[in-house]
């Protein structure tokens, strides 16, 4: 008998989870993103970009690529191409969703990045600003309006309800680290509420529960490592149990990995935990959390035609835009290759 979607144990699969199954009236979609997919980054030329002698000798490595940055190029210049190169993969990936509650649900993102940077200013009584992402639901006119003026009722139901949730949970101490922790409570919980009514509910539920669990996994790390307040800080609705990351957050960094033996996530605490324990960095847990998901991802190349794909090709050149972000930023640093490396999944 085959398990409802929300009825998944962490110990019911065991790399990932299922990806659903096929949707045929995306059979159009799947072959344009496909068709897509063979044009991305490969894991060599990232790498090269990497092992590059400086940013001018990275930045060369993109010639011929969707990437490819013109000549003396800056940073300014470098993160023009790739917000262009984002805002395009965005624009495709609505062109090709038929659910437009699922492509609102993407959008939404910007919406949640918005509140957390107009809530901290208002909150501590600073001006709203304007500098918001044009790309959510809401207009960053909408936005400034509304905290302008106090009047919620002009933003979705889903973002008064993340700004009502914030805000009581600042003014219980005035801690605005309380902020971000009240918009990820809100926002995992929205994006599972439309993931269950969506087109490739299965896939987009257990996406957004391996989703929530990689959080969970780096904020155990990171609260460990900080003596930070636990309370409240891990998201419902993940495949983990909330006891055993609490149980976590006690052990030892070496017990950490045995902890999550029986899991799939075994590997991620196992070596992620080590490195924070050697060198008082979470770039290993981070690589490892971002290549789980990727991985996951990877399983919709199962799919012959449904949306799943779709989701997966827009998240994964995100992916590949962020990658290229951290490795040109760091090379313009001088940053270390060896923490390039141990960063990039």
């Amino acid at each position: 008998m085959q398990l409802d979607t929300m009825d998944l144990g962490l110990h019911d699969f065991f790399t990932y989870p299922p990806v659903g199954e096929d949707d045929y009236r995306y059979m159009f979609q799947t072959a344009q993103v496909r068709s897509m997919e063979t044009q991305m980054l490969t894991r060599t030329t990232l790498t090269d970009m990497a092992n590059a002698s400086d940013f001018a000798s990275a930045a060369s490595s993109l010639s011929g690529t969707e990437y490819t940055l013109p000549q003396g190029a800056g940073g300014s210049e470098v993160e023009t191409v790739l917000r262009q190169r984002r805002a395009a993969v965005r624009k495709l990936f609505e062109d090709l969703m038929l659910d437009e509650r699922v492509a609102e649900l993407f959008r939404s993102r910007d919406d949640y990045a918005n509140l957390r940077l107009v809530l901290r200013r208002v909150l501590t009584d600073k001006p709203a600003g304007a500098d918001f992402s044009d790309e959510g639901n809401v207009a960053p006119e909408v936005i400034r309006q509304a905290f302008e003026e106090q009047n919620y009722g002009l933003l979705p139901e889903y973002a008064q309800a993340a700004v009502e949730r914030a805000t009581l949970a600042y003014y219980q101490n005035k801690d605005i680290r309380q902020i971000d922790h009240a918009i990820d409570h809100a926002q995992a919980e929205h994006r599972m509420d439309v993931a269950r009514g969506a087109d490739g509910s299965e896939f987009l539920t257990n996406l957004f529960r391996i989703q929530t669990d990689m959080t969970n996994l780096r904020t155990m790390l990171r609260v460990k490592f900080l003596q930070a307040d636990p309370r409240d800080v891990f998201l419902e609705g993940g495949f983990i149990e909330m006891d055993r990351l609490r149980q976590g957050l006690d052990l030892p960094y070496e017990a950490v990995g045995p902890l999550f033996f029986s899991t799939p996530y075994h590997h991620i605490l196992d070596a992620g935990a080590a490195y924070v324990a050697a060198n008082g960095s979470f770039l290993k847990a981070e690589q490892l959390c971002d290549d789980y998901v990727q991985g996951y991802l990877r399983q919709t190349a199962q799919i012959a035609s449904g949306p799943q794909p779709v989701v997966a090709f827009l998240l994964a050149k995100e992916h590949e835009i962020r990658s290229v972000r951290l490795i040109v930023t760091a090379k313009r640093n001088n940053l270390d290759t060896k923490l390039i490396l141990d960063r990039l999944a």
